[in-house]
């Protein structure tokens, strides 16, 4: 009778056990994952939506000193889509006109660039040393990289699942810090 009873009591709790670790390491949240290039260490992550998979990238050119905007999403299969750039000024390193399929227009003294394909597995990114700053804004909440990654580091974004124990360690962009 009480081999029977710790029998059960065994399977039960190694049944409740291994549940537990299944949720806990299987990734399953979809995240923009900011990583540093160099280590692979996690820095930061932004979840991402079925419908609210677009982010921007925000920050002050080097050169003219103005404000430009990087419109992405994030498809089914991982890759990022660049599908809008907004500035202010048509200087070095600022496109005078559009590519094929996309559209050029100057509204309220900004240059939007619209209806951009320009796929990437990844984006490399060096954030601000010296001029402005970096900040990735989604679902109205905005990040400034330098919060959590130092000035001049060159990190990474991809699109990853993460498990539960990936999320606790990381800085979850929208607001709650894990």
């Amino acid at each position: 009778m009480v081999r029977k009873i710790g029998l059960r009591y065994f399977k039960k709790t190694f049944l409740f056990a291994f549940i537990l670790s299944i949720i806990i390491f299987l990734p399953f949240q979809r995240v923009l994952v900011i990583e540093d290039a160099k280590t692979n260490k996690l820095l930061a992550y932004l979840p991402l939506h079925r419908n609210k998979d677009t982010f921007e990238i925000s920050y002050t050119h080097s050169i003219h000193l103005s404000n430009v905007v990087e419109t992405y999403t994030v498809l089914k299969d991982g890759t990022i889509r660049q599908i809008e750039l907004t500035y202010e000024d048509t200087a070095i390193g600022m496109p005078s006109n559009a590519e094929k399929g996309e559209i050029f227009k100057l509204e309220d003294g900004k240059y939007h660039l619209l209806n951009m394909r320009r796929d990437m597995p990844s984006i490399y990114m060096r954030t601000a040393q010296v001029v402005g700053t970096h900040r990735i804004i989604s679902n109205n909440h905005e990040l400034d990289l330098a919060e959590v990654i130092p000035p001049g580091s060159l990190i990474l974004l991809t699109e990853q699942r993460l498990a539960l124990w990936e999320l606790w360690k990381g800085v979850n962009i929208v607001g709650r810090s894990t």
